[in-house]
């Protein structure tokens, strides 16, 4: 079974990739963006008896720091 993992910052910690990335699109001619946040997918084949305390565990303990970092999962 595919699991996704949608790691976010969490809102008001400094981002610099996102300004990166907001910066270069601005650069690029693209307007009317007002913010750029940066995140990461990650993406897990696990067994389907995997449960979904599992998979909590396995994001908190290691796929996001979860004191700066929100996290998300998608069956």
């Amino acid at each position: 079974m595919k699991i996704r993992v949608i790691v976010t910052l969490k809102p008001g910690v400094l981002d610099p990739q996102g300004k990166a990335i907001h910066h270069a699109l601005e650069g690029l001619g693209f307007t009317g963006i007002d913010d750029v946040r940066q995140g990461k997918l990650i993406e897990l084949d696990v067994a389907e008896t995997t449960s979904d305390a599992d998979l909590d565990a396995m994001c908190s303990k290691l796929l996001a720091n979860t004191v700066i970092e929100n996290y998300r999962i998608e069956r």
